[in-house]
């Protein structure tokens, strides 16, 4: 059996349209080749799909422009699913129109506020693909709104700091980039958001001062925990504000999805992102995925859409990194969806068994 697990290609595939252009190039090789599939995610686009939640909740909350826009949160076990990337994801705002010193977090304290009134006193939030940097101060605002809103003592409760730290959240991140600093979530991630240099400076200065301040009012610091940077700061809101403890994205969807349960009837494992490099060793999905591989004895093909370092990557232990954009049309967009996965599963049909049989 061929289990099939890759991270979205970001601006390309998702995850499940990943794994079935790769399974449909297993099958053109061996058609009754036995497959399964597991979407995933590190905490950003796909989270809530990836955990296989009991029940998805559809509503409409606001983008990181205020706009309504659709979007969905999970209940599984009783606890909230929370996709951050389904409120306020880059990728729903025109890329002309991007501007992390407005963008805002308030549609995240939209989805909480909805999964809260469904019952949902634990949260599970992924981080990533935000389009915001506002340290969480919109979803602050979002729950501020709400206590002042509804003459219901819930509510008052729900702002009230001890009842927020009562709330239990787990955090969904592959980042461990601290608030500020260099590493921080204004220098590293702004940029991708559409910030230019003076903003960067503006975005820094912003989150210092705002850390000094709740610092100074709740005597302890959280702006230098790693993943505080995490979603334009909104890891350090829930760490600051709710005691949020920080987990492996990637480590969560596999233990929600019994991977290492499925190992055990698995004869080789494909994995694969958009780019892979060093950086893919440092706790991003592929990696995890081998390391959960390799001690069940089960070989791991990697398939990228680019690929450097490959002597790292083949030392690290996968037995197969193969680039589905080798050998292939320079005229073509590698980038457009329909390009991407015939590449893929022309790519699959390369791909080597342990024991020497092309598949």
């Amino acid at each position: 059996m061929i289990l099939l697990i890759f991270d979205s290609f970001k601006g390309c595939m998702s995850s499940q349209e990943a794994n079935e252009a790769c399974a449909k190039g297993l099958r053109a090789q061996h058609g009754d080749v036995e497959i399964k599939q597991i979407e995933a995610s590190d905490g950003g686009e796909g989270f809530l799909r990836a955990m296989r939640p009991d029940r998805v909740e559809h509503c409409h909350v606001h983008d990181a422009m205020m706009r309504w826009t659709d979007a969905a949160y999970g209940i599984k076990d009783g606890k909230g699913i929370i996709e951050v990337a389904q409120a306020v994801g880059l990728d729903k705002i025109e890329p002309e129109l991007r501007n992390p010193l407005v963008a805002t977090s308030y549609g995240v304290g939209e989805l909480m506020v909805q999964a809260w009134e469904q019952g949902c006193r634990e949260f599970i939030v992924g981080l990533g693909g935000s389009a915001t940097s506002d340290c969480g101060l919109g979803m602050l605002r979002c729950l501020r709104h709400h206590a002042q809103q509804r003459l219901h003592q819930m509510w008052y409760d729900l702002f009230d700091t001890s009842v927020l730290k009562s709330i239990r959240v787990t955090l969904a991140s592959d980042v461990d980039n601290p608030l500020t600093g260099p590493r921080g979530a204004a220098h590293v991630f702004a940029p991708q958001k559409g910030a230019d240099d003076r903003q960067v400076e503006l975005l820094e200065r912003r989150a210092a001062t705002f850390a000094t301040m709740a610092a100074k009012h709740q005597g302890y610091d959280m702006s230098q925990r790693p993943g505080a940077g995490a979603a334009g700061g909104l890891g350090y809101a829930f760490m600051q504000f709710m005691d949020a403890q920080m987990e492996s994205g990637a480590e969560l969807v596999l233990r929600s999805n019994r991977f290492d349960d499925m190992l055990q009837h698995a004869d080789l494992v494909i994995t694969g992102e958009g780019a892979s490099d060093t950086q893919t060793l440092m706790g991003k999905l592929p990696s995890i995925v081998l390391r959960h591989a390799q001690k069940a004895g089960v070989p791991v093909v990697l398939a990228s859409g680019r690929i450097e370092d490959r002597d790292a990557l083949l030392g690290a232990g996968f037995s197969q990194v193969v680039c589905i954009n080798d050998g292939q049309p320079a005229d073509e967009n590698p980038l457009d969806k329909e390009v991407a996965q015939k590449r893929l599963a022309v790519a699959a049909q390369r791909v080597v068994l342990v024991d020497g049989h092309d598949m």
